[in-house]
C-alpha cells in the first residue's frame, strides 16, 4: 500500500517542502531514498524502536520511504515523525483516509516514541501556511516557536501514540491530553512600542559613560540612520564599551523584525526549545581569530555565519587590523546589498545580513599613535604596514570614522551622570519614524537614510548652492570617491532628521564630513 505524507527541511535559513511516499510490499527488507543524509538513513532504526514502544508494530515487510523531490540532499532528523505516521497507515494501523493533504508532520523520534525539538520549526510553518496547509503537527518543545505564525492550527505532541490519536479522532486534540502552549502572533510580539529588558537596560546604559561627548554624538547619529562605524583610539579610551552600548539606544525590533530574526535564530538551531520569540537585537562579536565560513557563512552543506547572526542587529568587530584580510573582504557584499550568497557545485543559498558595522582599533601596533601624553613607539612604515590591513574599499564602505579621545582625570572622577539610553533611543525612534515616512512609497524596500540607493539619494539629499559649494571643496581636498559622496549625503541626511530640518544644511554637510577623516593618506598627518 501507498501512503503520501508531508514534511519538511531547512534550506538556509527558508523552509523546503518535502513529500514522504511509503510503500509496503512483500519482501523483507527497509529502504530510504531521495537523496538522505546519514541522519536521514539512520532514522528507520529510530522509528522501528519508536512505533514498537508506542504500541505498534513495525511491519516485516518490505518498506519503501522515498523523500521528493529527489535532487535536493535531506539532512537533520524532522522527518521521522511524517515517516513513522506513513509506515503505519501504509500496514493500516492508521486509516489512511484521515490524514489528508494539507497536514504538515515534522518531529524527531527517540527511541521510546517520545517526540523530541528540532531546528528550522518557524521557516517550516510559515512555509505551510504560505502553501495553504490547514494543519501542523509539532514536538510539544517547539509549539510556542510555530505559533508565531498565524492563520494554521499549531499543535504541539508529547510522542508518536498522541499524534496518532489526534489524527484517528478527526484532528481533533483528545480531551484528556493537555496541548502543549501555542502562543498567537499577537500574544508573542505584543507591541512596537516594548522597551529592551530591564536587565539590559540596568546593565548597559550611556548614563554610565564618562566623558566622550562627541563619540555620544556620533553614534546616535549612526543608530538613526543605521550607519556603519569605525571606533579608533588608543588602548583604554572606551571603544569596545562604547560599542557594546550601542543596543541600548536601538529602537526594539518591530513585528516583523522579530519573526525574521526568530526564524534566522531558529533556522540554525540557535533557539532553544521553548524559548520566546527574540526580543532584543542581536550584538554579534566575533573573535578576531574567526575563519571565513564561520564569519560569512558555508562549510559543504552552506551554514549562515556570524554576518548573517548579527542580522537586524550589531556586528561589532573589535581589533580590526587583526582580522584575516580574507576574512573582513566577506563584508563587501553585505555592507552593499544586506544579503550574503554562498554558492556550492549543486547549490546557491542567499542569507540576510542587515546590521549595523561596528569595527575598533587602535591607531599603530603600539595604539599611542597621536596621543596627547603617550609617545608612538612605531615608525612611518611600521604604522602604514599596519592600517593597511585594512583595504580600501572595505574603509570607503564605512560611514563615520571615530577618533575616541582618552578620558581626562577629572571626567572620570565626575559624579555627575550622561544623558540615558533611553533618551537618546527617543531621538533616534523620532528620527527614524521620519525616514519611515520619507521611504514609506517606496518601491524598494527602504527603512533608514544608509539603504538608499544612488537615485534615492539624488531624490532626498537635495542641496542648496552653498552646501553644493562645500561639499565639492571637500571631495576635492580630500580626494573622495563617489561612494564616500553618496555616503556624505546619506549621512548628512540622517544629522539634518535628527535636528527635525527638512532641508540639509551646511552646517549638516560638516558634520558628516568630520567623520570621513581616515582616508588612507591621512592617517599620518
Amino acid at each position: 500500500m501507498l501512503v503520501k505524507t508531508n514534511s519538511s527541511t531547512i534550506l538556509g535559513v527558508s523552509a523546503q517542502l518535502i513529500t514522504i511516499e511509503v510503500s509496503v510490499s512483500r519482501g523483507i527488507r527497509y529502504y530510504i531514498v531521495g537523496l538522505p543524509d546519514t541522519s536521514v538513513r539512520e532514522s528507520l532504526q529510530r522509528i522501528e524502536s519508536a512505533i514498537g514502544n508506542s504500541g505498534f508494530h513495525m511491519p516485516r515487510q518490505k518498506i519503501v520511504v522515498n523523500l521528493a523531490p529527489a535532487y535536493l540532499r535531506k539532512e537533520g532528523s524532522a522527518f521521522d515523525l511524517a515517516i513513522s505516521i506513513g509506515i503505519l497507515a501504509a500496514s493500516k494501523q492508521l486509516d489512511s483516509t484521515k490524514l489528508g493533504g494539507d497536514m504538515l508532520l515534522v518531529g524527531e523520534l527517540s527511541l521510546g516514541g517520545e517526540l523530541l525539538p528540532v531546528r528550522g520549526v518557524l521557516a517550516m510553518t510559515l512555509m505551510a501556511q504560505a502553501q495553504g496547509f490547514s494543519t501542523v503537527l509539532v514536538p510539544r518543545l517547539n509549539a510556542a516557536e510555530a505559533g508565531m505564525v498565524e492563520g494554521i492550527n499549531v499543535y504541539g505532541m508529547s510522542n508518536l501514540h498522541e499524534a496518532v490519536t489526534f489524527i484517528e479522532n478527526g484532528h481533533e486534540y483528545p480531551s484528556d491530553l493537555t496541548q502543549g502552549k501555542i502562543l498567537t502572533l499577537d500574544q508573542s510580539f505584543n507591541s512596537e512600542e516594548e522597551e529592551i529588558s530591564e536587565k539590559e537596560d540596568e546593565e548597559l546604559d550611556f548614563s554610565d559613560v564618562k566623558g566622550q561627548t562627541a563619540a555620544k554624538r556620533a553614534l546616535e547619529i549612526a543608530a538613526a540612520g543605521g550607519h556603519n562605524v569605525l571606533l579608533y583610539g588608543p588602548p583604554g579610551a572606551g571603544k569596545s564599551m562604547l560599542a557594546r552600548l550601542i543596543p541600548s539606544i536601538l529602537p526594539p525590533l518591530s513585528p516583523a523584525e522579530r519573526l525574521e530574526t526568530t526564524q534566522l535564530y531558529s533556522a540554525v538551531g540557535r533557539l532553544a526549545p521553548g524559548q520566546e520569540p527574540i526580543r532584543n537585537r542581536p550584538f554579534r562579536a566575533p573573535h578576531h581569530t574567526i575563519s571565513s565560513s564561520a564569519f560569512g557563512g558555508g562549510g559543504s552543506s552552506p551554514y549562515p555565519g556570524e554576518i548573517s547572526l548579527a542580522h537586524n542587529g550589531v556586528l561589532f568587530l573589535d581589533e580590526l587590523p587583526e582580522f584575516k584580510r580574507h576574512v573582513l573582504e566577506i563584508l563587501r557584499q553585505p555592507l552593499e546589498n544586506r544579503m550574503i550568497s554562498i554558492t556550492r557545485a549543486k547549490l546557491t543559498v542567499e542569507y540576510p545580513a542587515d546590521f549595523i558595522l561596528v569595527a575598533a582599533m587602535n591607531p599603530c601596533p603600539c595604539g599611542f599613535l597621536n596621543h596627547p601624553t603617550r609617545a608612538c613607539t612605531c615608525g612611518p612604515q611600521l604604522v602604514r604596514q599596519y592600517i593597511s590591513r585594512i583595504s580600501g574599499p572595505l574603509l570607503d564602505r564605512i560611514d563615520m570614522h571615530i577618533d575616541v579621545h582618552p578620558v581626562s582625570y577629572d571626567e572620570l572622577t565626575s559624579p555627575n551622570k550622561g544623558e540615558s539610553s533611553a533618551n537618546i533611543r527617543q531621538r533616534v525612534q523620532a528620527a527614524r519614524q521620519i525616514q519611515a515616512l520619507r521611504f514609506a512609497n517606496s518601491s524598494i524596500p527602504v527603512f533608514q537614510n544608509s539603504k538608499m540607493q544612488h537615485h534615492q539619494v539624488g531624490m532626498h539629499t537635495a542641496l542648496k548652492p552653498d552646501g553644493k559649494a562645500f561639499l565639492r571643496m571637500a571631495m576635492e581636498k580630500l580626494s573622495l570617491s563617489a561612494r564616500a559622496h553618496d555616503r556624505i549625503l546619506k549621512l548628512a541626511r540622517t544629522i539634518a532628521d535628527l535636528g527635525g530640518s527638512q532641508d540639509i544644511q551646511t552646517e549638516h554637510l560638516a558634520e558628516a564630513l568630520q567623520y570621513r577623516g581616515l582616508d588612507r593618506h591621512h592617517w599620518l598627518t
